[in-house]
């Protein structure tokens, strides 16, 4: 069973900067495409960035150019560097395989808010 911790949100001005991580357990990370994802309160869950196990990366629109995802594979882990935020990036962000395959992790909380 993989399990997904995610760490690194918080409150911050908008205009600031965020850097999430995510460890994962399990042998075989380096050859699963990962996203993040965000929910905002009220909404659905939506992917917002994904980098495959060779580090190809998307992007929704709302995050392009303010948002960068990476990975170590070495560490299991995924980032997630988000700068410029605005209030609408506000909500708790999740990883997971693209495919949200594996159990959700309990998110980390992010707040844009002057």
């Amino acid at each position: 069973q993989v399990q997904l911790v995610e760490s690194g949100g918080g409150l911050v001005q908008p205009g600031g900067s965020l850097r999430l991580s995510c460890a994962a357990s399990g042998s075989f990370f380096r050859f699963i495409a990962m996203g993040w994802y965000r929910q905002a309160p009220g909404n659905q869950r939506e992917l917002v960035a994904t980098i495959t196990g060779g580090g190809d990366t998307k992007y929704v629109d709302s995050v392009k150019g303010r948002f960068t995802i990476s990975r170590d594979n070495a560490k299991n882990t995924v980032y997630l560097q988000m700068n410029s935020l605005k209030p609408e990036d506000t909500g708790v962000y999740y990883c997971n395989t693209v495919s949200s395959g594996w159990t959700w992790g309990q998110g980390t909380q992010v707040t844009v808010s002057s």
